[in-house]
């Protein structure tokens, strides 16, 4: 599903040399739930936006369920995005002036989708995650932890081959954390391939692979046993 070889990401800082990746080589198989985990400036920030295609590599290639994406532009990475790819972010990212249910329907109206289709599809997905009665809810009048919820229903309503979940937990106490992860497991046995981005070691070891990131380069790829 994911496949990275040899990826360098550099940044300039005037004559200062950034390498945020530095070759890194990676392969994510269809159905599998991986953590990559790495303190604050270590590059899986920069890792994540090259997986989610919200950037593009100095070097190197990235090929997504077969498609050499590293090359495209800017137009060709939002189709991928939308498509493929199901984003849940430690802010949560939902318009404030829109409820619950239009937040969700968002990913459905860049797809296209017939307004009736997109409320059914998005309350759908509102009711997979718990929140069946807050439909018409806007994120201020939500907890955290159902912000989060709200989050994961955006990311499945289209129905995409991929979640990538950059910190899910990190804004939540401890009970919601633990509701977001046991959803996340879910979603894995039913099928998605999971790739979970975090700085806390407890949360990645609730995946079933462990990638360490250190210095922009990969320095551990275990299973978690």
């Amino acid at each position: 599903m994911i496949h990275i070889e040899d990826m360098c990401k550099v940044y300039r800082m005037g004559d200062i040399e950034v390498r945020a990746l530095d070759h890194v080589s990676l392969r994510v198989d269809a159905h599998e739930f991986v953590a990559v985990v790495g303190p604050s400036g270590s590059g899986k920030s920069t890792l994540m936006n090259m997986i989610g295609c919200l950037d593009t590599p100095t070097s190197g290639r990235y090929l997504l369920d077969g498609m050499e994406v590293s090359s495209m532009n800017d137009n060709q990475l939002a189709d991928i995005r939308n498509f493929k790819i199901g984003f849940i972010f430690q802010g949560f990212n939902l318009l404030q002036k829109l409820n619950a249910l239009e937040n969700v329907e968002l990913p459905l109206i860049y797809q296209g989708i017939h307004a009736r289709e997109r409320m059914e599809r998005a309350a759908e997905a509102l009711e997979l995650v718990g929140l069946g009665d807050r439909l018409f809810h806007r994120p201020s009048e939500l907890s955290g932890g159902q912000q989060q919820r709200v989050a994961i229903a955006r990311a499945l309503v289209s129905k995409p081959p991929i979640i990538l979940a950059d910190e899910p937990t990190g804004n939540l106490d401890t009970k919601s954390g633990a509701d977001i992860m046991r959803m996340l497991k879910e979603l894995h046995v039913k099928g998605n391939t999971i790739v979970l981005i975090t700085h806390d070691k407890e949360v990645a070891m609730q995946a079933k692979r462990m990638i360490r990131i250190q210095d922009g380069k990969i320095c551990d790829d275990r299973a978690v046993v």
